[in-house]
């Protein structure tokens, strides 16, 4: 039976690289995979981008209120308005594994969509994501992929005192005395796209609790 895998971790620990390197031993094997994360994500448009500076398109995004499974059989068959004008009479190649990115800002009922793609088609998924923001609270995604996925990986990376990382923290550039200081913030909306109004650190717990003052959420 194919599987549902999410494999998470605190910024920089190398999400996007791990889902670009499984999309390239899928091809270099003659495999078809499919690419997607939710349009939510402005971060590089239509691209999933890696921090190496490694970037490869999606093959669709994920529109918020959208169901996953026609999506998926959308582009698995090449039956979408789009796609067939290009793959018509011809034969297209069976789904080896979908590849998703940012899972953390899928709504539920896609990662429920997740899962009956890898049971029920039989086609492995591999989600890739965050499992709480700076608040330390958790993504509706990630908390739905931590129920239902059957594996679970964690990818690690490590803070800048050495310890591992575990948090993730919003810094934002501020004006003080006439100079740009960059500061951390522990409050706002969950969803701030990394490099377009802000910036993030992953952090251990010892230095982000440094940070907050002791706060958690």
């Amino acid at each position: 039976m194919a599987k549902l895998y999410f494999r998470y971790g605190a910024m920089n620990s190398g999400k996007s690289t791990g889902l670009l390197q499984a999309a390239f031993n899928y091809g270099e094997r003659g495999q078809r995979v499919l690419l997607a994360k939710p349009q939510v994500d402005s971060k590089g448009e239509g691209q999933i981008v890696s921090r190496l500076g490694v970037t490869r398109p999606v093959d669709f995004l994920i529109p918020p209120g959208v169901g996953l499974m026609d999506l998926f059989r959308q582009h698995a068959l090449g039956d979408d308005p789009t796609a067939l004008l290009t793959h018509v009479n011809t034969e297209v190649k069976p789904v080896a594994c979908l590849l998703v990115d940012e899972a953390q800002f899928l709504e539920p009922a896609q990662v429920d969509d997740l899962l009956r793609i890898a049971v029920l088609r039989g086609v492995p998924v591999m989600a890739y994501g965050i499992r709480t923001d700076f608040r330390t609270a958790s993504f509706p995604g990630s908390a739905r992929l931590m129920e239902l996925a059957h594996s679970l990986e964690e990818l690690k990376t490590i803070c800048r005192c050495g310890r591992k990382a575990i948090f993730n923290t919003r810094k934002i550039v501020s004006a003080q005395e006439g100079e740009a200081v960059e500061r951390f913030i522990f409050e706002g909306d969950q969803v701030a796209i990394d490099g377009v109004e802000v910036t993030y650190e992953s952090l251990c717990g010892v230095c982000y609790l440094q940070e907050s003052g002791g706060r958690l959420g």
